[in-house]
């Protein structure tokens, strides 16, 4: 099973200058746990739920601190050929739940660790 074959096709993104304030809205609102950020239309970065926990709460950050302050950076990616295994491998490796899914080195969609427990529960 290929990453293409479990991946999300919608990506979610937000300028770096967006607030943590304006994302957390809008990760409630979409039922949603990343959102990709990006600096002159090139994705840049990742935001996620863990962040607001590991990085916005624990150092009492504003609501409106860009999510530029507090982003994963670089993003990790997988290609959308690779296998599941190698995605799970690579999450494992770098002790994170999301990976950018890249085709020629575009981003092409998001593959998270609840996509692979799904799949492996089917």
């Amino acid at each position: 099973i290929l990453v293409q074959d479990v991946m999300t096709k919608a990506i979610i993104s937000v300028n770096v200058e967006t607030t943590v304030f304006q994302v957390a809205k809008m990760m409630e609102q979409g039922g949603i746990g990343a959102v990709l950020v990006k600096t002159n239309d090139h994705l840049c970065g990742i935001i996620t739920d863990r962040d607001y926990a590991t990085k916005i709460v624990a150092h009492n950050l504003s609501s409106d601190t860009p999510v530029e302050q507090i982003m994963s950076s670089p993003l990790i990616t997988i290609n959308f050929d690779e296998s599941i295994s190698d995605a799970a491998k690579r999450m494992t490796n770098k002790k994170i739940r999301k990976l950018a899914v890249t085709d020629n080195g575009n981003i092409i969609g998001l593959i998270t660790s609840t996509d692979l427990v799904t799949q492996l529960s089917k």
